[in-house]
């Protein structure tokens, strides 16, 4: 079965409020997540990226992904994210 990943772009305009996200993401972070980067200068390789900050993360299947974006945990911690940046976020699945 390939992996899943969620790659979150943010573009944070609210440094306090990323750390109050931060805090109430970690609860669901426990659950199943292994963190492969978080970083503030990803190397552009081509066109521009649209964000000041990547996250990828990695699941053992596309639906685990999907299922840790949709539980109660991450959820409640999602408007925290909104508020305190524009983000995007996509799961990919692995090979």
């Amino acid at each position: 079965m390939p992996k899943g990943y969620v790659i979150v772009t943010e573009t944070i305009k609210d440094p306090a409020g990323m750390a109050e996200y931060g805090k109430a993401a970690a609860k669901a972070m426990a659950k199943g997540v292994t963190v492969l980067a978080v970083d503030t200068k990803p190397q552009v390789l081509e066109g521009e990226w649209p964000a000041t900050q990547t996250v990828v993360l990695e699941f053992e299947s596309p639906e685990a992904a999907r299922a840790w974006y949709d539980s109660e945990e991450y959820q409640a911690a999602i408007p925290l994210r909104q508020a305190a940046a524009d983000s995007n976020a996509v799961i990919v699945n692995g090979l």
